[in-house]
């Protein structure tokens, strides 16, 4: 049953997904989270954050990672597949027929309607982790952290996986650590006392 809804959660997000990896995550998030409850709001922020850093598509990366946490490696495989079959399907399906009518009004106007709709999407997901966030960092921490991450991703340049790679190494190897690794060579022995 479990790998039925597995191909079942990823498969509806490789139908509805439309618009690439935005607009499959809100998807993901419905199914995984609110749906399934194979792991929470935090857990899938710390999914998707990962997921961002490596390179290739979203909705894959985040697939085979859930795929594998709910039933290993044959649910990965599980995952993967249900979420690049309907594209594939649709490739085929699309390609064939939309080729003959994309210079339509009705087409374009399709494609023009999906842009406002995966906005709200994001916005919506967007919200509901900004007000994740502000119960462990409350809202001064998270509108700073907010700053930092557009100042250090947008103004400076960098890009998102060397800011992580950055702040592990701190949390791995700072002040703090070798602070501990000092304490913990500085053992003292207590006198004995003689009688």
């Amino acid at each position: 049953m479990k790998q039925l809804n597995l191909f079942l959660a990823f498969f509806r997000v490789g139908m509805l997904g439309y618009g690439g990896g935005p607009a499959s995550i809100p998807l993901v998030h419905k199914e995984v989270v609110e749906k399934y409850k194979w792991m929470d709001d935090e857990e899938f922020g710390d999914v998707l954050a990962l997921a961002n850093t490596l390179p290739g598509p979203i909705a894959t990366k985040m697939a085979g990672y859930i795929g594998y946490r709910v039933a290993g490696f044959l649910g990965l495989a599980n995952a993967l597949l249900a979420s690049i079959i309907p594209t594939i399907l649709l490739m085929i399906l699309l390609l064939t027929s939309l080729s003959a009518y994309k210079d339509q009004p009705w087409v374009q106007g399709m494609t023009k309607a999906v842009v406002p709709v995966v906005g709200v999407m994001l916005a919506v997901l967007t919200w509901q982790f900004f007000q994740n966030s502000q119960k462990g960092m409350g809202w001064k921490g998270s509108l700073a952290m907010v700053a930092f991450s557009f100042i250090i991703m947008e103004v400076i340049g960098i890009h998102p996986g060397i800011l992580i790679a950055l702040l592990l190494g701190w949390a791995l190897f700072g002040p703090e650590k070798k602070e501990e690794k000092k304490s913990e060579k500085q053992v003292v022995v207590p006198e004995r006392k003689t009688v």
